[in-house]
């Protein structure tokens, strides 16, 4: 019997909408942070759609999130911005923050914004969009809760610290967006709805021994008793977890070290606020030729990586971004898969609401 049921995307966004503003969002602010929740569902990425939602209310009801925040900006040059969220919901400090560095990039070909004190922002990838979508390149990268141990360690000391990259280019845009960890905290609490047991060497638990537990592993992380996920590569250096460790240290770098807000040991979800950081980036690759050159090689060079020898028993090779705009494209008009518990949460939510509930 399936665990997942299917969600009319029409229905979602109103939904959704709904929702926000009954937090006391305004009507863009909730459409905003909607579209960001339901563009990782269209992408297939489940882990930051709207089974989000759940933590999301918790982080708001417990003032963590001020749907009343202004945002400031603290620090600002020609190319570059800091700014203070003041506790704003991620969604809408990110989004403000990439527009901020597009613009100026498109004035000065380079705009850097840092956003401090912010809080989860959903899927790196819908900001770096933003600026593909300018004829820009994007980057964006944030830190979290700590929930990655270094290499050799057995405490979580850096976040999942994600970070992304899209360029435009023909027939798909280059949209990379990974975390620095082996996985992200949502897979392993998709792992634990599902009651599926970990990969090995994803996890260790407050011992140092590794662990295939996902409920066991995230209460550690809310806990913080020790443990947690493993750096990309996996745990020790034979698979290369080091550079996966190293990595997310250069996120914290540019998301908490120089914005001056929290790096992720020290970011608290149980606290009255998280303090998680965010950086974006936009680049005008025009400053360094015809852009139309430029697209065309960087086109030409995904195409020749998919029509690249394949492996034995492969017959496709595709290229960042390209899958997951092959699954919006099937789920746009119609259906998004939704978790029957995460359903259940919803529902849940929407009566300590008074929204109305109806998404099938």
């Amino acid at each position: 019997m399936s665990q997942y049921l299917q969600i009319p995307v029409s229905k979602a966004r109103i939904f959704c909408e709904e929702l926000f503003k009954a937090y006391g969002f305004s009507a863009d602010e909730s459409k905003t942070i909607s579209d960001v929740l339901l563009k990782a569902d269209l992408y297939g990425i489940e882990s930051h759609g709207i089974m989000r939602l759940g933590r999301y209310h918790d982080e708001i009801t417990s003032s963590q999130v001020d749907a009343s925040a202004k945002t400031q900006i603290v620090h600002e040059t020609l190319i570059s911005a800091v700014i203070e969220a003041n506790k704003s919901m991620g969604q809408l400090s990110g989004t403000e923050a990439m527009k901020l560095a597009v613009k100026k990039a498109k004035a000065a070909g380079c705009g850097m914004v840092t956003v401090r004190n912010s809080n989860h922002y959903g899927i790196a990838r819908y900001y770096t969009e933003l600026a593909a979508q300018e004829d820009l390149i994007g980057i964006s990268m944030t830190n979290t809760e700590a929930i990655c141990v270094p290499t050799f360690g057995s405490q979580a000391m850096t976040g999942t610290n994600a970070m992304a990259l899209a360029m435009p280019s023909s027939p798909f845009i280059f949209s990379y967006d990974a975390s620095t960890t082996v996985v992200p905290r949502g897979t392993l609490e998709v792992f634990r709805k599902n009651n599926k047991p970990l990969p090995e060497q994803w996890a260790i638990d407050e011992n140092g021994k590794a662990s295939t537990d996902a409920a066991a592993i995230i209460e550690s992380i809310i806990a913080k008793t020790g443990g947690g996920i493993a750096p990309l590569g996996g745990l020790g250096v034979l698979n290369g977890g080091h550079k996966g460790y190293g990595l997310g240290v250069i996120v914290d770098l540019f998301t908490a070290v120089i914005s001056c807000g929290l790096t992720s040991n020290h970011v608290n979800r149980k606290k009255d606020h998280t303090g998680i950081c965010h950086y974006f980036m936009a680049l005008d690759y025009g400053i360094f030729g015809d852009k139309k050159t430029i697209k065309d090689n960087m086109s030409k060079f995904l195409q020749e990586l998919r029509d690249s020898k394949k492996a034995e028993g492969q017959s496709r090779i595709y290229t960042h971004g390209e899958k997951e705009a092959q699954t919006m494209e099937q789920r746009i008009n119609g259906d998004i898969p939704v978790n029957k518990k995460t359903y259940e949460e919803l529902k849940d939510i929407a009566a300590k609401l008074g929204v109305n509930f109806n998404l099938l």
